[in-house]
């Protein structure tokens, strides 16, 4: 039964609604220990209760968080490249297995990386006036990784590549693509701004993670099939000069073939005025 006009758009609402709340649900659930641990520090009488949590996130989350979220975006790249009707969970389980042991490894390197970041920017921060300039600098490092974090996703569930090869084309593409960078950042940290502080947390549990998952995998989907188009009309263009090449080529073979038949009729008829003669 498919309805139209007003209820129509309403049952389209229902169902991504539906939607978006199930995977994100499923995302939490899979990433329960991390979660845990980040509430209790948030909820912690002590200042540095959540400073505390940190190293025990930082161990559980390529274990837990960086599969479940490697899962989540699978499905995102089911619903932005058209498969909107896929089954939530089947296709959220297949992707967590799938990419498992990828996701580990990648989780493992992002967070020795914050963490490297993190000792850095306090060590330097704490020294005098000249060294404070580096703190900027790792502040901005920070920013690229971040950005990278979420290509990074895009990529592993998009193509085939080599671990290698997925952390050093995430990374490239942040850098190469300052403008849909810049722009990913920002419209994430406007989503994660509003579900943390304007509602009560009640967006982080149902909406958050999949509504920046189905954006980030859209600003990637969208630069990677410009890219690809700007490929496939460089290739066309080297295609072309080719043929240009090859038909110059095969116009002055027979200009010189051309030359050469009538060189050799010339020096016919001359060998035939020698005989007459």
């Amino acid at each position: 039964m498919e309805f139209r006009g007003v209820m129509g758009g309403l049952y389209k609402i229902s169902e991504w609604i539906m939607r978006l709340s199930v995977i994100n649900l499923l995302w939490i659930l899979c990433s329960i220990p991390v979660f845990f641990f980040g509430f209790m520090g948030l909820v912690s009488p002590s200042p540095d209760g959540l400073k505390a949590m940190l190293p025990i996130i930082a161990i559980l989350a390529p274990f837990t968080l960086f599969p479940a979220t490697t899962a989540m975006f699978a499905v995102a790249r089911k619903w932005v490249t058209g498969e909107e009707d896929v089954p939530l969970l089947k296709t959220f389980f297949r992707g967590y297995k799938e990419n498992y042991v990828q996701s580990m490894v990648g989780g493992i390197f992002f967070v020795l990386i914050f963490v490297i970041i993190s000792v850095n920017y306090f060590f330097y921060l704490k020294q005098g006036s000249s060294l404070k300039i580096l703190a900027v600098l790792f502040i901005a490092f920070t920013v690229i990784m971040i950005i990278s974090l979420f290509n990074f996703f895009s990529i592993m569930v998009h193509l085939h590549m080599k671990i290698f090869q997925i952390l050093k084309n995430s990374v490239l593409i942040s850098i190469g693509n300052p403008i849909n960078s810049i722009v990913l950042l920002l419209c994430n940290g406007a989503i994660f701004y509003i579900c943390v502080t304007k509602f009560n947390f009640f967006l982080v549990v149902f909406f958050m993670g999949s509504i920046m998952a189905t954006f980030s995998f859209w600003q990637f989907n969208r630069s990677f099939t410009k890219l690809q188009i700007k490929q496939q009309e460089l290739e066309e263009k080297e295609q072309q000069k080719l043929e240009e090449a090859e038909a110059e080529a095969n116009s002055e073979d027979l200009v010189e073939e051309e030359t050469e038949t009538r060189n050799s009729t010339v020096s016919l008829h001359k060998n035939d005025e020698k005989n007459r003669e």
